[in-house]
């Protein structure tokens, strides 16, 4: 089968798409015959060596997929062959990637795919998907009249969490870095976009949210966090997901004094049982359209190299080539 691997960390050139040997299900797994995969920037860290993690050589990369079951390993399984699924937290704590012809993977990590889902659509949500979920709902506990913030709504994450906080009742404000990013954001349900090349977010905040954030979701990799404690509601929470290396000045004494909450979390480290009451919403929502994917291009899985230099682009250099998710196909 074809791959897209590496045998040692470095740059996008390091990657390797060539022939692999079929893998196995072992018990309690399942074959999978992959028709679409997404890119997300810890596919990037981890190709490069800024994630150290324990992997295997070759090494496949990816995290996400969607395909149908091809085999299923020995033991009782609740997929038959010929069912599509989707899925994803692979490439991670020495499980292989998605990024093949063929995958094995643990029964835990798949998810039945709705009928009416395209397998591209469903695997450029897995990741960011499940991400939004467990931030909104398991750590912030979003409620229904509450104001959100989040940057970037068009991108990977931000148009989940947009979408998501949308569904359950919250205000939403998000900032765009054009007027057609505005609009897709506003299409997917942002009540508010700032655009932030033209305007000042703080004085644009205090006009939006006058009684302040009730959840601050943060996606940049420096955070501005005087910017964020002073737009910050009372007892508010603030949700960290990126800027792994950032070492910013954080205003300790307007934070406690508001008594807010600081929430850092990975998707990776929440249990399967969890990340799979996430996608039953997430196919619900999908089904019902209220979800939808936000797609930048799609590109053959033989094209991987150049997906990586353009994800690291839009997310380590800013360039804001992306709006919404790479997806590839074997």
């Amino acid at each position: 089968m074809k791959a897209a691997f590496i045998q040692e960390t470095g740059e996008p050139d390091v990657i390797q798409y060539e022939n692999l040997p079929n893998p196995s299900p072992s018990r309690g797994q399942l074959l999978i015959e992959v028709e679409a995969v997404s890119v997300n920037p810890i596919d990037t860290y981890i190709r490069s060596g800024k994630i150290p993690m324990e992997k295997p050589l070759p090494f496949i990369l990816g995290c996400d997929f969607a395909g149908k079951v091809i085999q299923c390993g020995e033991g009782n399984s609740q997929f038959k062959l010929g069912d599509r699924v989707w899925g994803s937290n692979q490439g991670l704590l020495g499980r292989q990637g998605t990024f093949a012809e063929q995958i094995v993977i643990d029964e835990q990590w798949a998810y039945p795919t709705p009928d009416s889902v395209s397998s591209e659509d469903i695997a450029s949500i897995s990741l960011v998907g499940i991400t939004a979920h467990l931030g909104l709902f398991a750590e912030a506990q979003l409620q229904p009249g509450q104001t959100l913030f989040v940057p970037g709504g068009s991108g990977g994450v931000g148009s989940m969490v947009v979408q998501m906080a949308k569904i359950a009742g919250a205000h939403v404000i998000t900032t765009a870095g054009n007027s057609a990013k505005a609009e897709a954001c506003r299409t997917i349900g942002a009540d508010e976009v700032i655009l932030y090349r033209e305007q000042c977010l703080e004085n644009e905040l205090k006009k939006l949210a006058p009684e302040g954030v009730s959840v601050w979701w943060e996606t940049l990799r420096e955070p501005d966090f005087d910017l964020a404690v002073s737009a910050m509601a009372p007892r508010g929470c603030m949700i960290l997901m990126a800027g792994r290396e950032a070492r910013p000045n954080f205003p300790v004494g307007p934070f406690y004094v508001k008594q807010c909450r600081l929430h850092g979390f990975v998707m990776f480290g929440a249990s399967a049982s969890a990340q799979s009451k996430c996608a039953e919403d997430i196919n619900q929502w999908m089904q019902e359209g209220k979800l939808k994917a936000r797609i930048d291009r799609i590109l053959p899985l033989s094209e991987t190299a150049e997906a990586h230099r353009l994800q690291a682009d839009n997310t380590v250099k800013g360039t804001g080539v992306l709006s919404g998710k790479i997806v590839l196909k074997p």
